[in-house]
């Protein structure tokens, strides 16, 4: 019997137009065998978890260089919670200044990871975190 595949939902909420980022992780989330959605450019947080529950994925991934992180990421948990969605672990990536980090964990986010991180390390992460 094989084992279900990790599903990841990649999502680039708010205005923010710079996605090659987003799409090296997709691939490299891909590449070690997890399956990926990418919703592309400019999701409204709604969108993003209608998609994610309509999807069944088991995690979101959340990319944003804009600045906007601090609101944006804060609303999708927002949103989980009121659609009693707590079983999805939530990651980010993208701009994030250290003095935000504590923000985004108190609001529920697992997984902070900034430039220079690996894909390794993203990849390692979801496997240990992920709810199964």
């Amino acid at each position: 019997m094989t084992e279900k595949k990790i599903r990841v939902l990649i999502a680039k909420p708010g205005l923010d137009g710079h996605d090659r980022g987003a799409k090296v992780v997709a691939r490299a989330l891909r590449d070690a065998g997890m399956e990926v959605i990418y919703v592309g450019l400019k999701q409204t947080p709604e969108q993003i978890v209608e998609t994610a529950i309509q999807e069944d994925v088991d995690v979101i991934g959340l990319s944003c260089l804009s600045g906007a992180h601090t609101y944006l990421f804060p609303k999708v948990m927002e949103l989980l919670k009121k659609n009693n969605v707590e079983d999805i672990l939530v990651t980010c990536g993208g701009i994030i200044p250290d003095d935000d980090v504590k923000t985004l964990n108190e609001a529920g986010i697992k997984g902070i990871f900034g430039p220079g991180c690996s894909t390794e390390d993203i990849v390692e992460f979801i496997k240990q975190n992920v709810k199964r």
